[in-house]
């Protein structure tokens, strides 16, 4: 335990330093998903056949490829084509386009879950399609998403790690980095696995706090 401590208090700033880049790509990922996710759910949702059938394929086509061959081609393909991105860059492109498949179906869910009595209503009172999602729809779909939304908060710090593949240095690639030189492997990646585990705990409470909210209404 003594020797665990002495390499945590040795490696524990250079981990810090990559917890900084993996809260960034979370983080941004995050937003990118969520505003892209929206606009798949949307447009399935919209009741245009052309639009519907676009989003599907968008999201189909989305989860079907794995994260890291996404992320390879954002940052080692895309260059073929003129298009050079930074791999912090990538890495968050990359993250937020795969996320927002998972956060489409779920906005849509939570869009179709909303009664339809209320959409008729509102457009017996002359409420046009988008006015009826802003002011009816969505406010009481936001409440029914949050606990799969915090689900995909969790699982999106996790797979940050996957940056680490094109050379982002977030906390997986800094503990791999230190216990390459180091050798001390069980130290190194005992103290990554605490660090991923205190940033995730918040959340999982979050989670859990919204859970027990929304099975109280």
């Amino acid at each position: 335990m003594q020797k665990f401590l002495a390499d945590a208090s040795e490696f524990f700033p250079i981990l810090l330093q990559g917890v900084g880049l993996t809260i960034l790509v979370t983080v941004g990922s995050l937003v990118l998903s969520t505003i892209l996710g929206l606009v798949w759910a949307m447009m399935r949702v919209s009741g245009i056949r052309v639009l519907s059938g676009v989003s599907a394929g968008l999201i189909n086509l989305i989860r079907g490829i794995p994260i890291i061959v996404l992320l390879f081609y954002l940052y080692f393909v895309m260059p073929d084509f003129g298009i050079t991105l930074t791999a912090l860059q990538a890495a968050i492109l990359g993250l937020g386009i795969a996320y927002s498949a998972y956060q489409a179906e779920n906005f849509r869910a939570g869009i179709e879950a909303i009664d339809k009595g209320q959409i008729e209503a509102a457009q017996t009172i002359g409420m046009g399609w988008w006015l009826t999602m802003r002011r009816v729809v969505l406010p009481q779909a936001v409440r029914i998403v949050l606990p799969p939304y915090g689900n995909i908060m969790i699982m999106l710090l996790k797979d940050s790690s996957q940056a680490s593949t094109i050379t982002v240095a977030e906390l997986a690639l800094q503990g791999k980095l230190i216990a390459s030189s180091t050798f001390k492997n069980t130290s190194v990646f005992t103290l990554v696995a605490l660090m991923y585990l205190t940033m995730s705990i918040p959340l999982i409470l979050l989670v859990r706090h919204l859970e027990k909210r929304a099975s109280r209404r």
